[in-house]
Formats: C-alpha cells, sequence, structure tokens
C-alpha cells in the first residue's frame, strides 16, 4: 500500500491530543458489504447502515478494490451526471483517468487525490488508462462524497488535481503512525484539499502495536474506516478491522490502535479517519444527484436529460457512449 509514505516518520512534526481533551467514545461499529459499481469494479460501502446523523456532512463511501486485476479486466465508469455536492477520488495503489465536461482532469496514482466539486452540475467519467487495462495490476482506492450547504449547491464545478506530494505529513509522538492529511487540519497542521464543507480527511498507517490518540474538533463528527489491517477504537479499544466503520461520539480526541499481529498481506493498520461540520439541512439524494428537496431532484433530472449539465467532449461521441451508457 504505497499511498505517500516517509522512510523515518520521527523526522516528521509529532501530534498528540493534550491530556485534558475529552475522549470520544465509539458509538457503533459497522460492516460495510461489497458489490460491484460502474462497468463493474468491486466496492465496500462503507458507510451502509449507519444513521445520516452521524455521517453529515458526508454521504457516502466506497471502497475500490483492493484487487490484483488481470490483462483485460481493469474497468471504471462510464459518463455519468452529478450535482449539489463533491467527490473526493483517493487512489492508495494503482491508477486513474478522469475526465469532466467542464474541462477538469487528469491521471492520478498512488496517494494523489482528485476533488471535483460538482456544484450545478458536470458530467464526467472514470476509468484506468488503457496501459493499465491491457497490462493488468493493482487497484486500490476509496470515493468519498461530501456534500454542499444549500447556498453552494449551485455554485460553478471546481476541479483540485491533489498530488501526494503536497499532502500534509505527520505523526505520533513515538513515530508508530504515518498521518497524512488530505484536507483540512489536524493539529493546525492543514492539508492541501480545499473544501466548502469544513472538514479533515486522514490517511493514517499505524506500525503493529502503535496507538495514536489525535486532537479531534468538537463541532465536527468522527468517523474511522479500516482499509486494511486490524486494530481498535476508541480509549474502550473497541476491536475493528478491513471493512468496518467506527463512529465516534462527542468529544475532542479520538483512538486508534493496530494489533500486535496482523495479517500476512497487511503489515500495519490502514485507517481513514474523517471528521466534519454537519451541514443540518434537509437532504434529497437520488442516484447522481444531492439536493434538498424533491422539486430541486425532479429539476436536476430534467437539466440533465435536456442537456443543461455539459455535454460528452467529441472525442467521447461515439453513438452509445453518451451519459449513462
Amino acid at each position: 500500500m504505497p499511498a505517500v509514505t516517509v522512510e523515518n516518520p520521527l523526522t516528521l512534526p509529532r501530534v498528540s491530543a493534550s491530556a485534558d481533551a475529552v475522549a470520544r467514545p465509539v458509538l457503533t461499529v459497522t460492516t460495510a458489504p461489497s458489490g460491484f459499481e460502474g462497468e463493474g469494479f468491486p466496492v465496500r460501502r462503507a458507510f451502509a447502515g449507519i444513521n445520516y446523523r452521524h455521517l453529515d456532512p458526508f454521504i457516502m463511501m466506497d471502497q475500490m478494490g483492493e484487487v490484483e486485476y488481470q490483462p483485460g479486466e481493469p474497468k471504471g465508469t462510464p459518463w455519468h451526471p452529478h450535482r449539489g455536492f463533491e467527490t473526493v477520488t483517493y487512489i492508495v495503489d494503482g491508477i486513474f483517468d478522469h475526465q469532466d465536461s467542464n474541462g477538469g482532469g487528469g491521471t492520478i496514482t498512488n496517494g494523489d487525490t482528485q476533488w471535483m466539486t460538482a456544484g450545478s452540475g458536470l458530467l464526467h467519467i472514470e476509468a484506468p488508462p488503457e496501459q493499465l487495462v491491457m497490462s493488468g495490476g493493482l487497484f486500490h482506492g476509496l470515493q468519498l462524497w461530501v456534500n454542499l450547504p444549500a447556498k453552494d449547491k449551485m455554485m460553478a464545478p471546481r476541479y483540485q488535481d491533489i498530488r501526494s506530494g503536497s499532502v500534509q505529513l505527520l505523526t505520533s509522538p513515538d513515530g508508530g503512525a504515518l498521518l497524512r492529511v488530505i484536507a483540512g487540519e489536524l493539529d493546525g497542521h492543514e492539508g492541501p484539499g480545499i473544501t466548502h464543507t469544513p472538514i479533515t480527511m486522514v490517511h493514517a498507517t499505524l506500525a503493529p502495536g502503535a496507538e495514536v490518540t489525535l486532537p479531534w474538533r468538537e463541532d465536527f463528527n468522527g468517523l474511522a474506516y479500516v482499509m486494511a489491517g486490524r486494530g481498535s477504537v476508541g480509549a474502550e479499544r473497541r476491536p475493528v478491522h478491513l471493512g468496518q466503520t467506527a463512529v465516534f461520539g462527542a468529544g475532542g480526541s479520538l483512538t486508534v490502535r493496530a494489533d500486535e499481529k496482523q495479517d500476512s498481506h497487511t503489515p500495519d493498520l490502514e485507517v481513514v479517519l474523517l471528521g466534519g461540520r454537519p451541514i443540518r439541512e434537509p437532504m434529497a439524494h437520488y442516484g447522481p444527484f444531492v439536493m434538498n428537496t424533491k422539486d430541486e431532484l425532479m429539476q436536476a433530472f430534467e437539466d440533465f436529460q435536456k442537456g443543461r449539465l455539459g455535454t460528452v467532449p467529441a472525442v467521447h461521441g461515439m453513438s452509445g457512449e453518451g451519459p449513462g451508457a
């Protein structure tokens, strides 16, 4: 699991929660069901079964892979629309191409992130590059959906290309945890992702037996999703493993610990930590649109059908390859 790493974490700034911070309890641990997305790549639905009041402002998150593709097997998604939220695609292993009808896009690989603010609406496509389709290979990533408040839902679309080298790297006091701040801030250290809805997104790698207690904004919710390995969360050491999401309650710090023994193919515990300020607005979500009312959803579908969310670039305009195909 390459993402972005360093040989000696002790060369990095160290973070830890203050001794008087109130520890966040673990409210629940859920296990993600598995399924398929787009043209057939395997996903785990990380937030399935979690009440939205614990997720707000996050809507959904898919773990894509980890899968070792044979030649000809890699798959992506066809052209499809979005409106009313932001999609965050984080590639841990492998390579992915993105293009949208607003002119955004590019190629991301180990540790890179694409941050697409759909806003008023656009069309986009995500797929492995042809050389990966031909050769096969390892693919592993996450896609997170972040809601936009009503005042920003119809903003102009925006695209951020966040390269692995710009991610803020931190560690725990003993160097046992490598913390990659992708967006937001952790203990005053800011990640490169610019968000409309205040959030923090951290990819943490914990060596076997390592523990980290991090300061966490009290006005944010707190979630921990296990991408690989085994460990525990909270001061009560609630067990967690691959494909599970822990929901934290209120407080000023959260704790994650890696088990002493990990699986043979997973040397460390890999966790994504998420926090955000709840929007607390009505949400109407259907398919690729996230709005505030049913009428707004119907308008989004009408606008899509009438071509108001953009058009597929001419290079992709072959018959049968249109949006939603």
